[in-house]
């Protein structure tokens, strides 16, 4: 079993990646990133969409949502958030290697680095190729990851998390030369440690617009976060964004 594929990694450490603060971050981006505003009942589709931090605030911009993931957990809390706030999202349990609708959404959006999970760097381009499958020409694909320039910038010390009754500390290990990434969690609660690691490949801005360009994107464009910023030494996030050639 791959590490994304454990339903108890998800469970046990949504509280550190999914906290409810993140969670009106996340509205709060929503409401006003210039990267977010699309023509009115665009439709777009979150993959990875995790319990939802993204559906609920897209859908109350007027977008015809959906969600896709593989975790049956993480489908789960997002269900339970939109039955009472956005009814009408529409939820997919599935595998972003293999999932195409084609020609079916004007915007495709995977953030929160769910990019770069499999092993094989093949498999992660064909998550590019999937995304520009599923959308209509002119359609836009935008990833949000931890850039390579950004990561550099602060890696090295451990991290602490303090949750309700509990604590999490994160080492991350750079590989194979800047390439992967590996991400060891250890959940500390009632006296009880639970650990668990994650492997993920790394990109720069100029690689992961490269791959943007093999995959048959045009107009690629880099940036520092979800106002629209520089990707520069300023940056918080890597956010690169393509779009599918109408012809």
């Amino acid at each position: 079993m791959h590490w994304y594929e454990d339903d108890g990694f998800w469970s046990d450490f949504s509280e550190t990646m999914f906290s409810e603060r993140r969670r009106a971050e996340t509205a709060d981006v929503v409401a006003h990133s210039p990267l977010l505003e699309f023509p009115a009942h665009s439709r777009v589709l979150d993959l990875c969409c995790g319990p939802g931090l993204y559906l609920v605030p897209l859908a109350g911009r007027g977008y015809t949502v959906t969600g896709v993931d593989l975790s049956a957990e993480m489908l789960k809390r997002a269900r339970t958030v939109c039955e009472t706030a956005a009814p009408e999202v529409r939820l997919v349990r599935a595998d972003m290697l293999t999932h195409v609708e084609p020609a079916s959404y004007d915007v495709v959006l995977n953030v929160f680095t769910s990019f770069g999970y499999f092993d094989d760097p093949q498999d992660n381009f064909r998550v590019l190729t999937n995304a520009r499958d599923s959308l209509v020409p002119g359609g836009q694909l935008l990833i949000d990851v931890m850039g390579k320039e950004v990561l550099a910038g602060w890696i090295g010390r451990p991290q602490l998390v303090e949750l309700d009754g509990a604590y999490v500390v994160q080492r991350d290990t750079v590989l194979d030369d800047w390439t992967r990434l590996r991400t060891d969690w250890t959940l500390v609660r009632d006296g009880i440690a639970r650990e668990a690691s994650i492997t993920s490949f790394v990109y720069s801005a100029a690689e992961l617009r490269a791959l943007f360009e093999a995959a048959g994107f045009t107009d690629v464009e880099c940036f520092g976060g979800f106002d629209g910023e520089p990707y520069d030494q300023h940056a918080r996030r890597l956010i690169v964004r393509g779009t599918k050639p109408r012809r």
